[in-house]
Formats: structure tokens, sequence, C-alpha cells
């Protein structure tokens, strides 16, 4: 994959992100925090659903892709088993109790709210296996114009519906969420028009089936067990502290998402590198260069976050001025994400991957006790503390799992600044508000602590800038 195409591919994450960081602010001005709660319980189910009824196959489906002869009956057979499951699943929750998941999600009774969240479901299942296959297909432009279109669709129709409506509520939030996501998926047939028409030939093969189905299964535990450790906060959030604080903490969230434009670049970059790396026995020692840089990008965006937190209630509604606080822990998930995405790559290099799902697993757990003794006490900052803390864990686990597997590297230094990062983090979150100024300082003088602890990656930086500048120039 050359250059020009992974910056394709990083346009979707990159402008996705950067809408979400508009849309979420812009409904919180327009519905109460319960409604913008809600909105976070949906696409919780949304994306549980779709990992779950999947049954693995998707990944088994990208696994498989390029050595199918035919991709559509490979596609076909990815797909049916799941949405076979779903439908048998919904059909029979739909007969015993017709508005169950709404009461579960919105605590709202209604058919209809249950009948939309369903058919979004499906419509989400349908677009993540049609979307791998323009990634399959290496249609960057197409796959990013796939992941901006639900965040744009969802500012225009909330624009929409604030203009034509006297005062939108929760069902209008729902029906326009939906709305973005079917549109979406309207554009994704358009795109791939050929392989969906192709779906409703009957081209099953039970023996393929059986031979995925042994692949990706496995894979299910590790993607729950992930899932829950970003997702169980908010299930808590909802059950112990209600609908408002879950929105209180949905927007903090979203704002510590553009973070995720970070991640998401550095992602589609670094696996296929250092895959070829290893199989080409070249460049290893740069895996340790790279780390060292990677932790010095988290912890200036840590610390620009504490330094600069105070400015997002400008933004934001009055009601919502205890965001300043929660995002700053609600930044562990991207952040340190990424950096155990930097340091895991020996469980992937060694096959490895139970490391990686036993990693995961601990950690959602330490997330279920965390959240059930700080979420009574501090609420949407509780929750926060608590994932910051767990993807610590995370990333500690994956990290001593690499080294042992693999090859050893340095990790003091990474476990040193990523301690000091999540004390403050949780620190702040919890009680920047009554120790505001000495929040202030502590974020600046660990910023300070960067120009000695890595002057010769700064020096670097700063003379790769300088020679760009200079070749731009003449």
């Amino acid at each position: 994959m050359n250059v020009k195409k992974i910056a394709q591919f990083a346009i979707g994450p990159v402008a996705g992100a950067l809408l979400g960081f508009i849309s979420l602010p812009l409904i919180t001005w327009f519905f109460s925090p319960e409604d913008v709660g809600r909105i976070a319980m949906y696409n919780i189910a949304l994306s549980l659903s779709v990992m779950l009824f999947s049954l693995g196959l998707d990944q088994a489906y990208v696994r498989e892709y390029h050595e199918s002869d035919d991709k559509v009956k490979l596609l076909i057979t990815a797909l049916a088993p799941g949405l076979l499951l779903l439908s048998v699943v919904f059909s029979a929750s739909i007969f015993i109790s017709e508005s169950w998941l709404s009461t579960l999600l919105f605590n709202i009774e209604s058919t209809t709210l249950t009948i939309i969240v369903i058919l979004s479901i499906v419509v989400s299942f349908l677009s993540r296996f049609l979307s791998l296959t323009l990634r399959m297909e290496q249609r960057a432009l197409a796959f990013s114009a796939i992941q901006i279109s639900p965040k744009f669709f969802l500012i225009s129709f909330v624009l929409i519906a604030v203009a034509v409506l006297p005062a939108p509520k929760a069902n209008e939030l729902v029906l326009i969420t939906a709305f973005s996501q079917l549109f979406t998926f309207f554009i994704l047939v358009f795109l791939v028009k050929e392989v969906f028409f192709s779906l409703f030939k009957i081209n099953f093969d039970f023996d393929l089936c059986k031979r995925i189905l042994k692949y990706g299964a496995p894979l299910i535990l590790g993607s729950l067990a992930f899932w829950g450790l970003t997702a169980i906060d908010k299930f808590l959030l909802k059950k112990i502290a209600g609908l408002e604080e879950l929105g209180l903490y949905s927007v903090s969230v979203s704002f510590a998402a553009a973070a995720t434009i970070f991640q998401s670049i550095f992602s589609t970059v670094w696996a296929p590198t250092v895959y070829k790396w290893v199989a080409e026995g070249q460049n290893l020692n740069k895996v340790k260069e790279i780390q060292k840089y990677i932790l010095l990008i988290v912890i200036v965006l840590f610390c620009f976050a504490g330094l600069l937190s105070w400015v997002v209630p400008v933004f934001l509604p009055v009601y919502y001025k205890e965001v300043q606080w929660v995002v700053i822990s609600c930044l562990g998930y991207p952040l340190l994400y990424t950096l155990s995405e930097a340091t895991v790559v020996g469980i992937n290099v060694a096959k490895r991957t139970g490391l990686a799902m036993l990693a995961a697993v601990l950690s959602f757990v330490l997330n279920i006790i965390l959240s059930l003794v700080f979420i009574p006490m501090y609420g949407a900052a509780g929750a926060a503390a608590s994932t910051c803390i767990s993807f610590f864990c995370f990333f500690l686990l994956r990290t001593e799992f690499s080294a042992k597997v693999w090859m050893p590297f340095p990790r003091r230094l990474q476990y040193f600044y990523t301690s000091i990062l999540v004390l403050g983090a949780v620190f702040s979150t919890l009680y920047g508000k009554e120790y505001f100024v000495y929040t202030l300082l502590f974020w600046m003088t660990v910023l300070v602590s960067v120009c000695f602890s890595f002057k010769t990656e700064l020096v670097y930086c700063l003379k790769l800038i300088k020679t760009r500048g200079d070749k731009e120039a003449s």
C-alpha cells in the first residue's frame, strides 16, 4: 500500500472524527442530556449487535478474501449465518414483548422505537460486510466516504429537524440517527451495487461456512471483552446514575474522540509496516524508536488536554460545564490504546492472540469493578476515571505479554510516564474543580519534563520541520 492510498484511507477517520466533534456538541444545544444519553445507548446497541451477530465472520471474510476464487460466494457465506441468527432472535423477542428494546435502551415503552432500532441493527450489520468489500478492493476514497456520511447526514438532519419542529424530543433524535445510517447504506449499496445484487443469488457454501466459522468464532470472546472494556461504563452509568449523567459522559467522550484521528492514522500505517519489516528481517530496531515517538505524542496530547480543557464549556450549554474535567480521563481510551498498539506488535508477530484476548478480558473485569465503586460516588466522572485506569491496565498487560513472547524492549520510561498521566488525569477528573491551579501546574510540569526526557526526539523533529520548510521555500 503506497503513501497516497494510505492518505486516502486516512481521510475517512480524520473527517469522521472532525464531524463527530461537531455533531454531538451541536445536539447538546437542542436536546436534553437525557436524550443525548439515549443516543449513546442506541450506538452501543448497534456496535454490540454487529459484533455479536457477525460471529467473527467479518474478520474471516477479510482473512479469506484474497485466497478466494469466488468472492461473492465468500461474502454470502459469511453474511448468511449472522443474518439468519439476527432474524430469529429479534423475531422471537418482538413476539415476547413489542417494546422491550426501547425500554431497555431509552426507558421509553415504544413499539415504533424498538422496530427502528432493530432495522438500524440490520442495516449496520449489512453495512459492515459491504464496507469491508470496499476496503479489500482498496477503494480508499469510497471507503472514506462511507465513514464520513453518517456524521454528515446526522448534522444535516438535526439542523432540518430544529428548523421544522418546535421542540424535537428523543423519538425524533433516534429517527434522525437511524435515517443517517439508512442514507449511508443507500450510498454504500450504490458503490457496491454489483456485489449487493449478486447477494440475492443463493450461492451458499456449507463447507466454506464451517471453515470460516472455525476461524471466526474464537475471535468473538476477545471482541466482546474489548467491547465491554469500552462500553460497560455506559451501561452501568445509565443503570446507577441515570440518562442525564450518561449524556454528560457521552459529550465528554465525543470531545476526547478527537484523539482517535491520531489513533486511526497510526493503526492504518503501523501494522502493515511492522509485518513487512518482520518478514524482511530488517529495521526491527525502529520499532523501539517509533514506540518512543508515540509515547511523546501521547504525553503532549494529555498535557494539552489538561491545560486547555477549561475551553470546552465555551462550546456547550451551561449544564455541561463538568465536561471540562471528565474529558481529560476520557482521553485514556484513544491515547493509551494507540500506545498499546505500538507495543503489542510482538503478540501479533508471535501469533499469540490468546494473550491479547486475556489482556482485554482482565481489563474488562477491572473496569466493571472500578465502575461499580466510582460511579455511585462520582457519576460520569467516576465512569471516565474507571475506564482510564482500565485502559492503563490494558496497555500494561499487552506491553508485558508482547515483550515476553517476542523481543524485549525498553519499558521503564513508558511505564513511568503513563502512570503519571493516568494519575494526573484521574485526579483532574475527580478533583480538578477544587484544585484547578494545582492541576494546571501539574500538567505544565509534565510538559516541561518532556524537553529533558525526549531531547533527542524533539531535536530530530525540529530538524525535520526545518528541512521540509527549506525545501518548500526553495
